[in-house]
């Protein structure tokens, strides 16, 4: 397939996409056993579009020919093209299955995977779609998500043969009946590929990646991280402050670490470094308050609109329990780099300063932040997430037009306003929102590969064979008198999950594994899953896989091992707070409001002692051994026992009390 081929394959399928989703939301939605398929095979064929099968020879060359400070002739970049033929059987398999689902939407929209019969058609699409996924993931997310699926899919096949004493075993069936149930498990029902994962996809968070591309490209970004700009402006430490403002205010609508890091970074970090932090502190810093974003309602990270799937209940219900540890999160990381500032500051004999500017007027602009208002209102209205999307993608284009007007474009020449509005940003054209519509699909598909893919493994685990149960059943017995234990199993689990897959993938995984043993510990559901979807997402910051930290030290030109360590000690309270939320739902909202209001004092409290252990500066840097009893100070106020609380508060006012006084005397001397 030749270049402008494929570039006018990816405009059609970006358009028919659409124009799909659109009926989808605005007129009625279709069967799941047909608009779910549907769905994932645009995901596929664009997926397929932008990542050619000889793209990864190209990168290499390219790279190559750049280090010797030459260009890659033509007959090199096409050595491999001969395996394009490839691709061209994928999209052939593609139409396969589009036209499979269609013919056979009647038949599967009741199929009982108990009583009904397999036909031999349904063998082959179901051998073609895993096929497919599993090609998409390999060439989107790399060779560790692809060889987990293998892994498991060859799992499925085997667990009869482990000894019966081992955790692996599952009672074994008979080869056509293991076929038949493997099948209709994966693609015939709505568990396996099918199930809530890319149902979720197709129903929501298309719309919500759309919005937040066409929200920035409108200005609305660009506001986010000037508001953050301009509140940190005159304090001590302005451009670590204004990291952690712009960071969390852009992650409450892109719900995306790395695309937080790669937006606000590029400003932020080297403002850091200009003032005197390290490459690799300012990187942690901005890595840190990146990652809250997908923490940070009301839009979060994927994982929470599959959560409140999984869950059954409303979205705005996981986004509002999630404020009071959000919140916490952010204050900790505020009060860090305050006291990290100071600290600095005082080694330096006086503040540094911490002026940054801000080139456009916030106050004329405000009117941006509209579409995210009428997001929230139709949300809260009870409209469903995909019209909700709708409403805030249209906004936004109101908003958009409304810009070129406000710019001006009644006073004067209305065309030659038109160009300089598009060329100075202040005005978004035809081009760029088209340009939003082609980045939005292409983030919308490569979210719909792993949440299909990881149907795979789920239903692996639950219904192939009895693996969950098992594990579930050895975690509850080793936490079974000691609760602490258990959830420092799972927290291990879900954070190596998150290191070796997708955000979403690790949730998807972590929810499978880990849920049903926290469930039989007596933890709540939404508690269970809350503490499952926080330790994937720190794994975006903790090494040795820490996606978001090597962005932040590519910016930074930074080492990315230390970067990811500093991060991870800097979001020391985002490894804390599950702890806080399972011994005291009420920071959840699972609780009477007096409840709630004292665990959210307790949460910050001890949030602001351990934001204080870690910058090791109060009012004078800290001895170790005033550290070390400021930290169990802080782990104090986890538990919502009356007497640890006081304790822990009575310690830590002793603490500030004698590091004031160490002050004192210092300055004296």
């Amino acid at each position: 397939m030749s270049k402008q081929l494929r570039k006018t394959c990816t405009i059609a399928l970006t358009i028919a996409f659409f124009v799909f989703q659109m009926y989808l939301a605005l007129v009625k939605q279709l069967t799941i056993m047909l608009q779910t398929p549907l769905h994932m095979c645009f995901a596929l064929a664009l997926v397929f579009l932008y990542n050619p099968i000889d793209k990864g020879y190209q990168k290499k060359l390219k790279k190559k020919a750049a280090e010797q400070g030459r260009t890659p002739t033509d007959a090199e970049l096409n050595k491999w093209a001969k395996l394009r033929v490839i691709d061209i059987a994928f999209f052939v398999g593609i139409a396969f299955v589009v036209f499979y689902t269609i013919t056979n939407v009647e038949r599967l929209r009741g199929f009982d995977k108990v009583v009904s019969q397999v036909l031999t058609i349904d063998y082959v699409a179901m051998a073609v779609i895993i096929v497919l996924l599993l090609e998409a993931v390999r060439r989107t997310l790399g060779n560790i998500l692809f060889g987990f699926i293998i892994v498991f899919i060859i799992y499925a096949w085997t667990a009869k043969y482990f000894p019966k004493s081992w955790v692996l075993y599952t009672k074994g069936k008979s080869f056509p009946k293991m076929l038949r149930q493997f099948c209709a498990g994966m693609t015939l029902t709505e568990s396996g590929v099918y199930g809530t994962p890319l149902t979720t996809s197709c129903t929501s968070l298309f719309y919500f990646i759309v919005f937040g591309a066409f929200f920035s490209e409108c200005g609305g970004g660009q506001l986010l991280i000037d508001v953050g700009l301009k509140f940190s402006n005159k304090s001590s430490g302005g451009p670590a402050k204004a990291a952690v403002i712009s960071s969390g205010l852009m992650g409450m609508v892109s719900g995306s670490a790395v695309a937080n890091v790669a937006t606000t970074g590029v400003m932020t970090i080297p403002m850091m470094k200009k003032i005197g932090y390290e490459p690799e502190e300012a990187g942690a810093i901005e890595a840190v308050a990146s990652t809250g974003g997908q923490i940070m309602p009301p839009i979060m990270g994927v994982g929470a609109f599959i959560m409140a799937e999984m869950l059954g209940v409303n979205y705005l219900s996981v986004a509002a329990s999630a404020i009071i540890p959000a919140v916490a999160y952010y204050f900790g990381v505020f009060v860090l780099v305050t006291y990290l500032a100071k600290k600095r500051a005082s080694r330096a004999g006086g503040s540094e300063d911490a002026k940054i500017a801000v080139a456009k007027p916030l106050l004329p602009r405000l009117y941006l932040l509209i579409p995210v208002v009428v997001l929230i209102i139709s949300i809260m209205n009870g409209n469903s997430l995909m019209r909700s999307g709708m409403y805030g993608i249209f906004t936004c284009l109101a908003c958009n037009v409304a810009s070129f007007f406000i710019g001006g474009g009644k006073k004067t020449d209305w065309k030659k306003d038109l160009v300089n509005g598009i060329e100075d940003g202040s005005f978004a054209g035809l081009k760029q929102m088209w340009g939003c519509c082609m980045a939005g699909a292409k983030s919308a598909a490569e979210i719909a590969i792993p949440t299909a893919a990881c149907g795979i493994i789920i239903d692996v685990m639950t219904e192939q064979t009895s693996l969950a149960t098992n594990l579930s059943g050895v975690i509850a017995s080793l936490g079974m008198t000691n609760l602490f234990a258990a959830m420092l199993i799972a927290m291990v689990g879900c954070m190596l999950l998150g290191m070796a897959l997708p955000t979403v993938a690790a949730y998807l995984v972590g929810v499978t594994l880990f849920v049903p043993t926290l469930r039989q510990l007596g933890i709540s559901p939404l508690v269970a899953n809350m503490f499952v979807f926080y330790y994937g997402i720190m794994a975006q910051i903790t090494p040795p896989v820490c996606v978001a930290s090597y962005t932040a030290a590519g910016i930074a030109d930074g080492d990315a091992m230390k970067t990811g360590l500093k991060g991870m000690l800097f979001a020391l309270v985002g490894f804390l707070v599950p702890f806080v939320f399972v011994y005291n739902p009420a920071i959840l909202l699972e609780g009477t409001m007096l409840q709630t209001v004292i665990g959210a004092a307790q949460l910050l409290v001890g949030t602001f002692f351990l934001a204080v252990t870690v910058a090791g500066y109060f009012k004078t840097a800290m001895p170790k051994w005033m550290r070390a009893l400021t930290f169990v100070v802080a782990l104090g106020f986890i538990s919502p026992d009356v007497v640890s609380t006081i304790a822990a508060l009575v310690g830590g006012v002793v603490m500030l009390f004698l590091n004031f006084e160490m002050a004192r005397k210092a300055q004296k001397a």
